[in-house]
């Protein structure tokens, strides 16, 4: 346990941003799995909205840190590739 002032500090903006980056991170990931959903159930419209929902808050995941931009990249890609498919 800490006991400086500016480690008890440190602990408590730790888990600010903890809490920040799993609510982030997890909102991410319902975002994705509602696209793979409507993709896999053949729905395109519904996949196109989800996708349009998804690609914003990646980009943002990206911005804030969360998740490396490349990643970013490539997860908007690749569900976009998959939402281009059932076309």
């Amino acid at each position: 346990m800490a006991n400086h002032k500016s480690a008890l500090k440190r602990n408590k903006q730790n888990a600010v941003r903890n809490a920040r980056n799993t609510h982030i991170r997890s909102t991410m990931r319902t975002y994705v799995k509602q696209v793979r959903e409507a993709v896999s159930g053949g729905d395109q419209a519904a996949a196109k909205t989800a996708l349009e929902k998804a690609i914003p808050f990646i980009d943002k995941a990206a911005t804030k840190g969360v998740i490396h931009k490349a990643t970013a990249s490539r997860k908007i890609s690749r569900l976009t590739k998959l939402v281009n498919v059932i076309q």
